[in-house]
């Protein structure tokens, strides 16, 4: 069974001087001597070291108090969500799915090993509460691929303790400046490892392409966005790079990632669909329609939850005079039915064949765009003009949903504009490093739109689920009452959000100079 926690720390430089005096650091009564502990930690990657590229470290460790396999995820700067599973002598199955995005068909092999005496110290308060552990790090690195080059650091380690305040950090790190302790330049004790036990670098021709024994390879070099299809490559990358993060998060059910997730697919589509001038159409069409098969599969637990917290909210703002029978158990068992075995079938869609293969189709459309023409021109010129035929789609959906008459017409015309402004919105965000603040403000507009109209479809789903609700509560012989209460409310939110349309597109338009 794995154990998942938040590792928060910080690493510095250390030498021969060993740890600085801390019992000056606001807050620390006493500075324990915990003893030296040895481990020895095998490494995890791909022989194209995928996994370090990302980030993510993978090691199997003995010693120390909490032997076993650990995967480690980056959540920010210094912060990473640490997997801690029992020591086996295989990758455990539960961590090998979390890293499936990433690997996929290939094989994870050794690649480092990190042998290190590591010299403990708790940092305590007054009550004996445990504030932060110090380490002092003595390691030995060994690479087992390649030439196997090694090399060898002291390294000095403050881990924030579970639910700590990471305001504490800030003070241990105040002292050990002042002592003298310099930050590490590595984000980790892998990254560094690879670093230094990497094989000396081929030399480099006059034209830039690296020899090797088998000839030449050219390097790409990383450039900031310049041209149009520069700056939509760039918007569809971070997509792709979110969907893959964000895997391990839905495997997990980590609150929000399902709706993340989907959202990615989302941008990414309507990427392919805005910028159609810049990616060709017959190659990303095909992409599309498996973005859209994944946000499908995404959606049917969000949708659902969506609806159940409208409705949950909706009865919690009654009073009780308006309660009238099991309302909230016929809820409950409505939602229950429709999530029922859909974890398992989720984690079955990430586990696809289908699923790796968009995937792949992902990294090979990233890596060698189907660019066109208009690509190599300037954003201003061919960016702005595929924001503006958004917008001016979804002017003529807005229009025509505030001519329809009200019900179910103008039902379906605000969705058909709801999707657009989130098409609009996406296209803006894009956008945005290109034309600067014209697209920031105009993506800020889109959002607010989005979520007036989204709460208008939301309350449409509502009063369906009413009806439906109210319909097996009467073949029950319960009582209606709540349900037409609950119903009524919706339509008078619809309506409140039908009449702020027409001022809120009056805003839009006058932001836009139109």
């Amino acid at each position: 069974m794995a154990d998942t926690k938040r590792e928060i720390e910080r690493k510095y430089e250390s030498d021969d001087s060993g740890l600085p005096d801390l019992t000056g650091v606001a807050g620390v009564d006493a500075v324990v001597d915990k003893g030296v502990a040895h481990l020895d930690a095998t490494y995890y990657d791909t022989a194209d070291e995928r996994l370090a590229a990302a980030a993510i470290t993978l090691r199997r460790r003995t010693g120390g108090s909490d032997a076993g396999w650990h995967l480690k995820f980056p959540v920010g700067p210094g912060v990473r969500d640490e997997i801690h599973a029992p020591l086996s002598d295989t990758l455990p199955a539960g961590l090998a799915a979390l890293l499936r995005s990433r690997v996929r068909g290939a094989e994870l092999r050794p690649v480092v090993r990190l042998r290190s005496d590591r010299d403990i110290r708790d940092l305590v308060d007054a009550g004996g509460r445990l504030l932060a552990e110090v380490a002092v790090d003595a390691v030995h690195a060994e690479r087992l691929t390649g030439d196997g080059g090694v090399a060898q650091w002291t390294e000095l380690e403050v881990e924030l303790a579970d639910g700590g305040d990471p305001a504490f950090l800030d003070q241990v790190d105040a002292r050990l400046r002042e002592a003298g302790v310099r930050p590490s330049a590595s984000s980790s004790k892998l990254a560094r490892a690879l670093a230094e036990t990497a094989p000396e670098p081929a030399s480099t021709s006059k034209d830039g392409r690296k020899k090797t024994k088998g000839g030449t390879k050219k390097q790409k070099k990383p450039r900031a966005p310049k041209t149009a299809g520069d700056h939509v490559l760039a918007y569809v990358r971070e997509q792709r790079d979110a969907l893959m993060a964000l895997d391990p998060a839905v495997r997990q059910d980590v609150y929000d990632s399902v709706h993340r997730m989907r959202v990615a697919t989302r941008r990414m589509r309507s990427a392919f669909r805005s910028y159609g001038k810049v990616l060709d159409r017959t190659v990303t069409d095909a992409v599309g329609e498996e973005l859209k098969w994944l946000a499908g599969e995404l959606g049917v637990d969000r949708d659902a939850e969506v609806l159940t917290e409208r409705l949950t909210a909706g009865l919690d703002e009654l009073p009780g005079t308006l309660l009238s029978g099991p309302v909230r158990t016929r809820l409950h068992t409505w939602t229950n039915a429709r999530r029922g075995g859909s974890r398992r079938r989720l984690t079955g869609v990430l586990d696809s064949q289908r699923y790796l293969t968009l995937l792949d189709t992902l990294d090979a459309l990233v890596d060698e765009p189907p660019l066109l023409r208009a690509a190599a021109d300037r954003p201003e010129k061919v960016i702005a003009k595929a924001v503006r035929k958004d917008f001016g789609k979804l002017s003529d959906r807005v229009e025509e949903a505030l001519a329809a008459a009200a019900g179910h017409d103008r039902d379906l015309a605000l969705h058909e504009a709801r999707k657009k402004a989130k098409r609009t919105r996406y296209s803006a965000e894009a956008a945005a490093p290109a034309l600067g603040g014209p697209a920031t403000a105009l993506t800020k507009s889109m959002k607010s739109l989005q979520n007036l109209l989204g709460d208008h479809q939301d309350s449409v789903m509502a009063r369906e689920t009413l009806r439906e609700l109210s319909a097996v509560a009467h073949a029950a012989g319960e009582s209606t009452f709540t349900y037409g209460v609950l119903y009524g409310r919706e339509e008078a939110r619809a309506a409140a959000d039908e009449a702020a349309l027409a001022g809120a597109w009056e805003e839009v338009v006058d932001g836009m100079g139109v």
